[in-house]
């Protein structure tokens, strides 16, 4: 009897030592490192299914001020590490940031965005660099490109440049993807 509960007692241990452990390599491996994931919440009905293939478009349009981080690449974070957390494999999510109107400015090559924001860095670089690292595909507006006088090669490594915005946008919600933002 006694060996019995020893050997319980001993079970119960590993398998809490591997449940903790498996919580500790969640968090140390999401994709983002600078973001966080969404806060648990006890009792929460809907939430990321690792069974699903997430395809979201992420809009981002709006102007962000000068030497601030745009807060969509921040809420892109904020989403990829939630589903990173909650069991989502990163082969079932499929990210898409397209920037446009305003938003356009944060994918501009540092030396082009300091001649038209007074000479401040793009502060966006490492955000960028980060979000494409971790699957993030970058799109940008041609037509934005063209109406700004900007040239694809004055753009950060690794952002596409497409024909329009409306284009890709609507492209890829006929692929399957879900649009967020404006």
């Amino acid at each position: 009897m006694q060996k019995s509960v020893i050997t319980l007692v001993l079970a119960a241990g590993v398998v809490v030592g591997y449940a903790g452990r498996g919580w500790t390599q969640t968090e140390s491996k999401l994709p983002v490192a600078s973001a966080a994931a969404a806060k648990d919440f006890s009792g929460a009905k809907e939430l990321p299914d690792p069974t699903i293939d997430y395809k979201v478009v992420f809009s981002v349009a709006a102007n962000a001020k000068d030497n601030e981080v745009h807060p969509t690449l921040k809420t892109i974070g904020l989403y990829l590490n939630t589903l990173a957390h909650n069991g989502v494999p990163a082969n079932h999510r499929h990210i898409v940031a397209v920037f446009h109107q305003g938003g356009g400015d944060a994918v501009l090559a540092n030396d082009v965005y300091k001649s038209r924001h007074n000479g401040a860095d793009n502060p966006n670089i490492a955000a960028l660099a980060e979000l494409k690292q971790a699957g993030v595909e970058l799109r940008v507006c041609g037509q934005g490109l063209l109406g700004k006088k900007v040239d694809p090669s004055q753009l950060l490594p690794g952002v596409q440049a497409d024909l329009w915005a409306m284009t890709t946008m609507l492209n890829l919600q006929m692929r399957g993807y879900a649009r967020v933002g404006g």
